[in-house]
C-alpha cells in the first residue's frame, strides 16, 4: 500500500492592522483598521462619519506617514478645507506637501442612465489615478448613497457594490467608507455589512436633553474587537472614543507617602498621609466637611510646589475661595501663581463622556499631581449608575497611569440608623474602586448637631480604626482624639462637659493630693520632733549612764589603792 505523504499547509500571517490615530478606537480594535482592506462606517445624519473618515486620511499622513485620498460625493473641497481647518487639520498644506489629494465627484441622477452594461469602471480609473498620484496608502469614499442615488436596479446596485469593495481590496489600500444607516439595517442597501471586513456603526442619540454619541464594532473580520457600544466626542482635536475601563492594570503603585494636609489625619495614616497616585474618597451627608478636606489636600500639595487641579460641580471658583478662606485656607495666592487650576461647571451642561473628555484634556495640558473632583454625586442626573461608576473607573486607571493622586468628594443620603456608627453605601458604589475612605457624619445629640470623621479603609497602611469629632473653625480643620463616654463617643457639648467634668475631677485630686502631703508633711516634722525628743533623753541618759560607769570605775580604783595600803601596813608590823 503507498504512503501517503501529507501536503504542508502554507503558514497563516496574522492579520495586520493599520492604526486610525483616533484616540481610544485602536484599544478597543487592537490596534486599528484591517490593513489593505475596506472598513464600513455606518450612522445617521450628525453622528461623525465624515469626520472618522477625514481624521483616519490625516492622521495617516501626520502621524504614520502614508499618504492618503479623500473622495467626497457631497460636500465641495473648499468647504471641506474649511470645516476642517476648525479642527486643527490644515488640508490645504498635506495637499501642498503632495500627500493627500482631496477630490469631489458631482453626482446628478438626471445624467445617469442606466443600461443593461453599466458600471462603476471610470469611477475604478479615476480613483486609481489618485491613488498612484501620491502613493495612496489610505482613502476614503464618503458616502455610498450619493454613489449609487440614480440606481433603481437592486440587481446591478448590489453587483457594483461587491466590485466597488473587491476592487479597493485588490488595490491593496486600507479604505474607509461611509454609508447612511438604513430603517431596519446597518446601511440603506443592506449588503455593505456582507462584503467589508470591518463594519463599525456610529450614533448619536439625546437622552434626557443630554446628547450622546456612541461607537459600536459589529464585525472584524479576522480579530478581536470590543463588542460594547463606546461613547465617543467630537472636540476641537478630532474624535475621541472613549472605552469603558482601561484594558489592563499595568500601572505600577508608588511608596512615596503625600500629607493630607490635616496633621492629625496623617497621624492617623501612620503620621505619613496618603500613597501618592493613590484615590481618595471622602463621603458624608450635607455640610460634614468634604469639601474642606479636599481644599486641605490641594492646599498642602500647592505649598509643596505641586500642580493642583480642582473640579468644581456645585460652586464657583470665586465662591469656594471665599468659603474656604473663612476656615484658614487662602487658596487664591495658589491659583494666581498657576499652581491651582478650577474645573467649574454645572454637570448638566454636558454628557458624562464629554465632561470625561475634558478632564483628561485638561490631565494632558495641565500635568496636575494631584485632582480633587468634588462632589462627583452630581453626575448622577446625567448618567446612570454603570456609566458614572465606568466614567470614574476610566478617570481613575488614568490617574495611577500618570502618577495624580485624586480625591473625589460625595455626597452620602444618610438613613440614620446606627448613627455615627453606621456604615454608609455610596450611592454609585464607587468605594471599591478607592485606595481610601474617609467619612464624614453628622451626628445629632443634646439639641445639636456635631461632626464624626473616621476612616473606613486606606490599602496598604495601618491606619486609626477610631471615631473621631470633626472641627471647623476660622484657624482651621481639626480632629479631636475620642472622648469616651458610658454610651460610647462624645461629641459636642457632651465631649465639653466630658472634658470639664474630668478637668474638675482633675483639680479635686490634686487639692486631694496637696491635703495630702501637708498631712504627710506635718506629720513627718512631728516624728522627727519626737525622735529629736528621743535622742536628746536618750542622749542624757547615756550620759548618766556614763558617769554611774565612771563612779564605778573610780571606787574600784580608790579600793583597789586602800587595800594595798592596808596590805603593806600589815607586812611591815609583821617584820
Amino acid at each position: 500500500m503507498a504512503r501517503q505523504v501529507r501536503s504542508k499547509q502554507p503558514k497563516t500571517e496574522e492579520l495586520k492592522k493599520v492604526p486610525s490615530g483616533i484616540k481610544g478606537f485602536d484599544d478597543i480594535t487592537g490596534g486599528g483598521l484591517p490593513e489593505g482592506r475596506p472598513a464600513l462606517i455606518s450612522g445617521g445624519p450628525g453622528c461623525g462619519k465624515t469626520l472618522f473618515a477625514m481624521e483616519f486620511i490625516a492622521r495617516g499622513i501626520t502621524d504614520y506617514k502614508e499618504p492618503g485620498v479623500f473622495i467626497a460625493f457631497e460636500e465641495k473641497i473648499d468647504d471641506l478645507r474649511k470645516n476642517f481647518l476648525s479642527m486643527g487639520f490644515d488640508l490645504a498644506a498635506l495637499e501642498k506637501q503632495k500627500k493627500l489629494v482631496l477630490d469631489h465627484i458631482a453626482i446628478d441622477r438626471s445624467e445617469i442612465e442606466e443600461t443593461g452594461e453599466y458600471d462603476l469602471e471610470g469611477l475604478f480609473i479615476r480613483l486609481g489615478a489618485l491613488i498612484d498620484e501620491v502613493g495612496a496608502k489610505r482613502i476614503a469614499i464618503d458616502t455610498l448613497e450619493a454613489l449609487f442615488t440614480g440606481f433603481s436596479s437592486e440587481a446591478i446596485l448590489r453587483s457594483e457594490l461587491r466590485r466597488l469593495f473587491l476592487w479597493l481590496k485588490d488595490r491593496g489600500v486600507t479604505a474607509v467608507v461611509t454609508g447612511e444607516r438604513g430603517q431596519d439595517s446597518i446601511t440603506k442597501y443592506g449588503l455593505e455589512e456582507y462584503v467589508a471586513d470591518c463594519v463599525i456603526t456610529l450614533d448619536h442619540r439625546v437622552v434626557n436633553q443630554i446628547a450622546t454619541r456612541r461607537l459600536r464594532i459589529v464585525k472584524y473580520r479576522g480579530s478581536a474587537h470590543g463588542t460594547d457600544e463606546y461613547p465617543f466626542l467630537i472636540g476641537s482635536e478630532g474624535i475621541s472614543v472613549l472605552p469603558i475601563t482601561s484594558l489592563s492594570l499595568s500601572h505600577t503603585a508608588s511608596n512615596e507617602r503625600i500629607s493630607s494636609g490635616i496633621k492629625r489625619l496623617d497621624e492617623m495614616l501612620g503620621a505619613k498621609g496618603f500613597y501618592r497616585g493613590s484615590s481618595i474618597l471622602v463621603s458624608g451627608q450635607a455640610g460634614t466637611g468634604k469639601t474642606s478636606v479636599a481644599a486641605a489636600f490641594v492646599n498642602a500639595a500647592c505649598k509643596r510646589g505641586e500642580k493642583s487641579l480642582y473640579f468644581l460641580f456645585e460652586e464657583s471658583e470665586s465662591q469656594f475661595l471665599r468659603n474656604m478662606k473663612s476656615i484658614g485656607l487662602d487658596l487664591a495666592p495658589h491659583a494666581k501663581k498657576g499652581l491651582l487650576k478650577f474645573y467649574a461647571v454645572r454637570p448638566t451642561a454636558y454628557s458624562i463622556e464629554m465632561h470625561l473628555s475634558m478632564m483628561l484634556k485638561l490631565f494632558e495640558e495641565f500635568k496636575p499631581s494631584v485632582i480633587a473632583v468634588d462632589p462627583i454625586s452630581n453626575l448622577y442626573p446625567i448618567g446612570d449608575d454603570i456609566q458614572v461608576r465606568s466614567m470614574m473607573m476610566r478617570l481613575i486607571d488614568y490617574a495611577k497611569s500618570a502618577k495624580i493622586t485624586g480625591l473625589f468628594t460625595n455626597l452620602s443620603m444618610g438613613s440614620g440608623i446606627g448613627g455615627a456608627y453606621a456604615v454608609e453605601q455610596t450611592d454609585m458604589h464607587v468605594s471599591s474602586l478607592m485606595d481610601a475612605w474617609l467619612v464624614l457624619k453628622n451626628v445629632e445629640g443634646n439639641g445639636e448637631r456635631n461632626r464624626a470623621f473616621s476612616i473606613i479603609k486606606s490599602r496598604g497602611m495601618a491606619h486609626s480604626n477610631q471615631m473621631s469629632e470633626f472641627i471647623l473653625s476660622d484657624k482651621g480643620i481639626d480632629i479631636l482624639d475620642p472622648y469616651l463616654g458610658s454610651g460610647g463617643v462624645l461629641f459636642g457639648s457632651a465631649r465639653m462637659a466630658q472634658a470639664d467634668k474630668e478637668i474638675a475631677q482633675t483639680l479635686i485630686r490634686e487639692q486631694e493630693t496637696e491635703r495630702k502631703k501637708r498631712e504627710i508633711a506635718a506629720k513627718k516634722q512631728q516624728m522627727e520632733a519626737e525622735i529629736a525628743m528621743l535622742r536628746e533623753r536618750f542622749a542624757r541618759e547615756e550620759e548618766e549612764l556614763g558617769i554611774l560607769l565612771g563612779e564605778d570605775q573610780l571606787r574600784e580604783k580608790t579600793s583597789g589603792a586602800a587595800d594595798a595600803v592596808i596590805a603593806a601596813s600589815r607586812s611591815r608590823s609583821n617584820r
